[in-house]
């Protein structure tokens, strides 16, 4: 009882300076909102348009990358190469904009990694359909970790003092990596069983390392998050 009343008095101090009202708060809003647009007032963010591109709101905040759809297959190892070295490019020239955000510069191993599977479908043999499925379900997680990172990294400086991380963007990202452990085990036991060259196997062994490691961060992040209890933390232990 003592703590709570502590941080009630605490929280009764600094809550005038953090909340107080401007003169002009409701006019910049209108305004905005008139010069802008109805379609794009409530709800930019997040969006992807029909054609799969990034629909960007504005400011670049919770851009999400459309998956990949109608992926090439290549014909032999040489193409595979050209493929993924002409992706990895397209990515890098994403990242240099500044719509794109962290939390998909930062995942961009795992969609080139996605990107490399689908395109190796008809080259490693029998197992090529079990390997796009499971690639697919990869494209899938990847949209909902690089959503639950934005959040983390969207966060606001008074929420995270205060209150601590996001632990509902955390437990998200736990739970797909979660999945993804499965799948890695997954894409590892179809590995074993491609009869494809050496060459080919180095290829999908470096993809699959850059998934584990990728998990591992993501990992890592969301531990973090959840550790961050902020200043008033200690009342919901």
């Amino acid at each position: 009882m003592k703590r709570l009343l502590i941080a009630l008095f605490v929280l009764a101090l600094i809550m005038p300076g953090v909340v107080a009202p401007s003169d002009d708060a409701g006019t910049g809003n209108g305004q905005g909102n008139d010069d802008s647009g109805a379609t794009d007032s409530g709800n930019g963010h997040n969006g992807i348009d029909d054609n799969g591109a990034n629909n960007d709101s504005g400011n670049g905040d919770n851009i999400v990358i459309a998956p990949n759809r109608n992926q090439i297959k290549a014909g032999n190892t040489e193409e595979l190469k050209n493929m993924i070295q002409t992706r990895n490019q397209e990515m890098e020239e994403e990242s240099t904009q500044e719509t794109i955000t962290g939390g998909v510069k930062n995942q961009n191993q795992v969609r080139l990694a996605v990107h490399a599977f689908l395109a190796m479908e008809d080259l490693v043999g029998g197992i090529g359909p079990q390997v796009s499925e499971v690639a697919r379900e990869f494209d899938n997680s990847v949209q909902k970790t690089i959503q639950s990172e934005q959040k983390i990294q969207a966060r606001d400086m008074f929420s995270r003092f205060f209150f601590g991380g996001d632990e509902v963007a955390a437990a998200e990202i736990e739970e797909e990596l979660n999945m993804n452990q499965n799948r890695i085990q997954k894409l590892q036991q179809l590995k074993e069983q491609c009869t494809c060259s050496e060459e080919l196997k180095n290829m999908y062994q470096e993809h699959l390392q850059n998934l584990e490691q990728e998990q591992t961060r993501l990992r890592e992040l969301a531990q973090a998050e959840k550790l961050n209890k902020g200043l008033f933390g200690w009342l919901w232990k």
